[in-house]
């Protein structure tokens, strides 16, 4: 009997010399147009589909393999005396190996010179059924979907047969692939054809394993397209807490407008400021607590020159994040060999959803993208504020957006003197912005300060206003908004309502 072997590829990646493998181990070659006219011309043997269905493609090559001749070959069942003689009743052949992989609609979907109907025209129609088909038939089919598979299942069929393990591997392999296809085109039609959110479809795959997770004894996987993002110029590779912090560091540094540095550590920031210059907006940055920044994560929105990177190398840093640097810098950089100099290649994505597990399901919200530059001010007391004291109160809500809550954010200047994170009660982070302030001899007096929620009592009002703070901002909507507000005119500060919360937990 004779043997077969469909192949029907967009990516022809070792395809030729994988048929001319099968050639020598006596399989007869179906394929399809384009694969067909590759193969020929490289002077592999194959017969083209239509000439084995005796149907020809139609309708520009939206139908060509659905035909029973194709797909009851696949799905016949070899140990099945009624399939045998239902196949031979309707002379089909048995087809036992499909290699097959989709049009490239992963690649075309986020493309804006591609249209919708080119876009459409990318989803794959036979070759999903094809893929199905012989994965479900598993113990009989073998179905290739990736390049990547060829050379271990050339060497395991020479000497023999492949293994019931290898089909079910490959079938895994093929049903992952298919399910990670179509949740592409799910999610693109669902947000091009405007329809609500019914369903949450999350495919990604595997990028590399992780040395561990958050400690050592957790496992930890990255998945998606994460280096659509990011480069890795120099340094060893990241870890799972590297790259959260990396994220957050560029979440910040992206939401301020000038030329800025961030410094982060465990996602919060240390330090941030916007300057003159990258070296500027660093030294300033550094200045509100360079003992935190030891070992920290630094994200600039500029170029990192020569004298940055110097500056940069005085102290151990884990990661240096920018949209590029000079070669000079890279140099410099490159000579702490256990750092990590990485590459934003673009903003990060506004449209991206933030997901944390629960107890038998996950939590999905969308990202917050508030942006002072957008948001109506209200000045609400009898102090007004004037220019300087604004540009220092939009920085101040900036970062205090991506600090943990309770947060309390201290500004002068342009830079981040005092930073009161994560505690259980907005007085104490008041207080603990002061003190760090304080510790590094920085000067309280004519600052600023954010809060990311209201003042439920005046109390943490009356903190902030002690310690010198000129001005503060805050959401409002307490309904104790009349006592604070008196007690903001009382200690004769100025006080700016934004009308938007930004809890970070």
């Amino acid at each position: 009997m004779s043997k077969y072997a469909l192949i029907s590829v967009s990516d022809k990646t070792n395809v030729v010399e994988f048929a001319r493998e099968l050639n020598l181990l006596n399989y007869q070659i179906i394929a399809t147009g384009n694969t067909h006219k590759l193969l020929i011309e490289n002077a592999v043997s194959c017969i083209e589909i239509k000439e084995f269905t005796k149907f020809p493609e139609i309708f520009e090559g939206r139908v060509k393999t659905l035909h029973p001749k194709i797909f009851g070959g696949i799905l016949m069942r070899r140990n099945h005396i009624t399939d045998h003689g239902e196949a031979e009743k309707n002379e089909i052949e048995a087809i036992d190996i499909v290699c097959v992989n989709l049009y490239p609609f992963p690649k075309v979907v986020d493309r804006d010179d591609f249209s919708l109907d080119q876009k459409i025209e990318n989803i794959d129609i036979g070759g999903p059924s094809l893929i199905r088909a012989s994965a479900k038939n598993y113990k009989f089919v073998s179905v290739l979907t990736d390049s990547s598979q060829y050379s271990n299942f050339l060497t395991e069929l020479r000497n023999g047969s492949i293994s019931l393990e290898t089909r079910q591997k490959l079938a895994y392999e093929a049903f992952a692939y298919t399910s990670y296809y179509d949740t592409l085109i799910a999610n693109y039609i669902e947000k091009e054809f405007n329809q609500p959110k019914l369903d949450f479809r999350l495919n990604l795959q595997a990028n590399f394993g992780l040395r561990y997770g958050e400690n050592p004894h957790q496992k930890a996987y990255l998945f998606g397209n994460f280096h659509k993002y990011f480069e890795i110029l120099s340094g060893k590779e990241l870890s799972y807490n590297n790259i959260v912090d990396l994220a957050a560091a560029v979440d910040l540094v992206d939401d301020l407008d000038a030329t800025a540095c961030a410094i982060i550590k465990h996602t919060n920031p240390c330090g941030a400021a916007v300057g003159k210059s990258v070296l500027d907006s660093y030294a300033k940055a550094l200045s509100c607590d360079n003992v935190s920044a030891f070992g920290g994560i630094v994200a600039f929105n500029a170029e990192v020159d020569e004298a940055t990177a110097e500056k940069l190398n005085e102290i151990f840093l884990e990661i240096v994040v920018a949209p590029s640097f000079t070669k000079k810098a890279l140099e410099i950089l490159a000579e702490k060999k256990n750092r990590r100099i990485v590459k934003q290649r673009t903003k990060l994505s506004e449209s991206d959803v933030q997901i944390k597990s629960v107890p038998g399901g996950v939590l999905i919200q969308e990202k917050d993208n508030s942006k002072i530059s957008e948001i109506e001010l209200k000045v609400v007391t009898e102090k007004q504020v004037d220019e300087d004291q604004l540009e220092d109160l939009k920085i101040a809500w900036t970062v205090c957006k991506h600090t943990k809550s309770n947060a309390i954010i201290f500004v002068k200047d342009k830079k981040t003197i005092g930073v009161g994170a994560g505690q259980m009660s907005r007085v104490d982070s008041a207080r603990l912005a002061s003190e760090k302030a304080k510790q590094f001899g920085l000067n309280l007096n004519g600052a600023v300060a954010a809060s990311d929620a209201f003042f439920p009592f005046a109390d943490g009002l009356i903190q902030i206003a002690e310690q010198g703070i000129t001005a503060v901002i805050q959401p409002g909507g307490s309904v104790r908004d009349d006592e604070v507000i008196k007690a903001a005119n009382e200690k004769n500060i100025a006080m700016v309502f934004t009308g938007i919360r930004n809890f970070k937990h």
